[in-house]
C-alpha cells in the first residue's frame, strides 16, 4: 500500500467533489464507493453561503481533504490560494495545479516547479498535476515532492491514457515515489489500465459526477481500481508478437 505523506489510504480513488447534481448525490458518492481522500476547491469554500454547507458537508463525511489551486495561471496565484487553502480548510496537503494552455489544461511544468518548490519550503505536502515527462519528475521531487500525479488526458476530456508508453516509463524510472493518474480518465478499464502498469492511485472527478449515475459509477471505479492492483502485484506475463501453446505437447497422439 502506498503511502501519501504518512498516509495509507485503503482505497486507492481520490475523488473530485465539483459538478455533482446535488449534494446529496454527492454524499451517496462519496459513502457508496468508500474513498477516503476528496478534493475541494478554495473558489467553491470561498462562495458565500453555498460554500459554508459545502464545507459542512464534507466534514460530516469524515474524509481526508486535499485542497486545490484549480484555476491558477502563474506560481503567484498558486502559492497565494495554497496558503489561503491552508488556513480554511485546516491542512498542509495540496494538489498544486498552474496551468498553461487554456484548450488542453496543460500544466506550465516550469511554473510548477517554482511554486511546488516555494510551498515545500512553507512547510506544504505537495500534490503537483504534471505531465508523464521524466525530467519535471524529477524536478518536482528534488523541490520537495513526495507524490507524482500526471495526466492520462487532458482535463475533464475521458479519453484514458493517451501515453501509457510515457507512465509506464515514468513507474520504472521512480519506483519507489507515490504516482497518482490524475485528469482523463473516463471508464473504469481506464482506472484498471494504469493500475496494471504499477500506479498508486487514481484521481478521478468528471468522469463520476457527469455520469448519469455518479454513486454507481464511483462504485465501478473502485472495483475496477482494486483488480488493477491486484493484477500488477500478481505480476502479469509480457506480451509476445509470437503464438506461445498454451497445452503441453508431450503425450501428444501421432499417426503411423
Amino acid at each position: 500500500m502506498a503511502s501519501f505523506y504518512g498516509f495509507e489510504p485503503e482505497n486507492p480513488l481520490f475523488l473530485g467533489t465539483a459538478q455533482y447534481p446535488s449534494p446529496a448525490i454527492l454524499a451517496e458518492t462519496v459513502k457508496r464507493s468508500g474513498v477516503e481522500v476528496v478534493t475541494v476547491s478554495l473558489r467553491r469554500e470561498s462562495s458565500g453561503g453555498a460554500g459554508q454547507a459545502f464545507w459542512a458537508l464534507i466534514r460530516e463525511l469524515g474524509v481526508k481533504v486535499l485542497p486545490n489551486t484549480a484555476g491558477c495561471h502563474t506560481v503567484k496565484e498558486a502559492v497565494t490560494t495554497a496558503q489561503m487553502a491552508r488556513e480554511v480548510f485546516g491542512t498542509d496537503w495540496i494538489k498544486l495545479e498552474v496551468i498553461g494552455e487554456d484548450d488542453t489544461l496543460q500544466p506550465d511544468v516550469i511554473a510548477l516547479v517554482e511554486a511546488a518548490r516555494i510551498l515545500a519550503d512553507d512547510g506544504f505536502k505537495v500534490f503537483p498535476y504534471t505531465t508523464e515527462d521524466l525530467v519535471i519528475g524529477g524536478r518536482l521531487l528534488d523541490a520537495g515532492c513526495e507524490v507524482l500525479m500526471p495526466w492520462g488526458a487532458p482535463i475533464g476530456s475521458g479519453r484514458g491514457l493517451n501515453n501509457p508508453y510515457g507512465l509506464c516509463s515514468l513507474r520504472q524510472h521512480f519506483p519507489d515515489v507515490p504516482l497518482v493518474v490524475d485528469a482523463g480518465i473516463g471508464l473504469p478499464s481506464h482506472a484498471a489500465q494504469a493500475m496494471e502498469l504499477g500506479y498508486d492511485g487514481i484521481l478521478l472527478n468528471t468522469a463520476v459526477a457527469k455520469a448519469g449515475d455518479p454513486a454507481a459509477m464511483a462504485e465501478a471505479f473502485a472495483l475496477a481500481i482494486r483488480a488493477g492492483r491486484q493484477a500488477f502485484a500478481a505480476q502479469p506475463i509480457e506480451a509476445r508478437d509470437m503464438a506461445a501453446p498454451s497445452t503441453p505437447v508431450m503425450g501428444k497422439a501421432f499417426l503411423a
